[in-house]
């Protein structure tokens, strides 16, 4: 078995996979080896950092960081520094040291790390409640979406990692600030050239028909759903969260009213688990409730809507 070796690199000794010696191949494999096909090489050349590449460093003590990588730059924590040059061109899931000898694994940032942190002067959507609206909202590669109140930018963050590449979304926020915020964070995630934002009210409508999908994250939806039927394309998905049952209420009455059928309401609850195989528990802490997810689908005809009501609505 070839074992990975450990390499000094300026100060801080960094782990490296052992390469691999083509004499022990097979004649075949070794022609596979050193010709490879420029899609293969692609694909193991995504595997390596790079210049400009948003990265995460794990600490032993289970801390997480985001960094963008930048000739010349350092990373400095409690735990000592790492330059930005010795984390170049090396394979995600690479253990770096600080100069104090501290381990650090490098690793791709997920959705998760993207969405929390991040700069907020508003309260930010949970992953959890993020995922599901993804989902229901049937986002995928070129989906165009609207969302009204951009707050921070965390669901647009989630917005615009799904529907790239070739998808749009068009953000809608009344506050400058807020976007100023929302506009900082989405360029620091890489996601903004996805991303049209509206510094504008809704009131009289969004300047997009025929969208894919809407979500609407107000404090009184029900206001705004004529609008929203009229940018959605035929049979197109809306959400909206709230965080109140009387919220919820209102905006039931309104999607009744307005022409919405398959009416949903769901509330996502995640307990995570200490990963340790003998003792196996929950964290001994839990988000608990965050908003609640109403999803329905705009009708044709309104005059159709109290046909596709629910059994207990009719």
């Amino acid at each position: 078995m070839r074992k990975a070796k450990l390499v000094e690199k300026g100060n801080a000794p960094v782990t490296q996979p052992a390469k691999v010696d083509n004499s022990e191949l097979s004649p075949s494999r070794q022609h596979d080896s050193s010709s490879g096909s420029h899609s293969e090489q692609l694909r193991k050349d995504l595997w390596l950092t790079k210049v400009d590449d948003l990265v995460l460093l794990l600490t032993d003590g289970g801390k997480r960081h985001l960094l963008r990588l930048q000739p010349g730059r350092l990373f400095h924590s409690n735990l000592g520094k790492v330059q930005h040059d010795e984390l170049l061109d090396l394979p995600y899931g690479t253990t770096v040291f600080s100069h104090l000898g501290h381990a650090m694994l490098l690793l791709e940032p997920s959705l998760d790390d993207r969405m929390t942190r991040i700069k907020r002067n508003t309260q930010i959507i949970f992953p959890k409640d993020a995922a599901m609206i993804v989902r229901r909202l049937n986002l995928r590669a070129g989906s165009r979406v609207v969302e009204a109140g951009t707050g921070s930018g965390a669901l647009t963050i989630a917005l615009a990692w799904a529907v790239a590449p070739g998808g749009r979304v068009y953000s809608y926020e009344i506050r400058e600030d807020h976007i100023r915020v929302a506009r900082s964070n989405l360029e620091k995630m890489g996601l903004l050239q996805h991303v049209d934002l509206h510094s504008a009210s809704i009131l009289h409508g969004f300047n997009q028909t025929d969208v894919d999908a809407l979500v609407l994250d107000l404090r009184t939806p029900w206001i705004f759903l004529e609008q929203a039927r009229r940018a959605l394309r035929p049979g197109g998905f809306f959400v909206s969260l709230v965080p109140t049952t009387n919220q919820v209420g209102d905006l039931l009455n309104g999607l009744e009213e307005s022409g919405f059928a398959d009416i949903a309401v769901e509330e996502v609850l995640v307990r995570n688990y200490k990963p340790v195989p003998d003792r196996l528990r929950p964290d001994d802490t839990m988000v608990g409730h965050t908003v609640y997810l109403i999803s329905a689908r705009p009708v044709v005809d309104a005059e159709d809507t109290r046909r596709w009501l629910s059994e207990e609505r009719k």
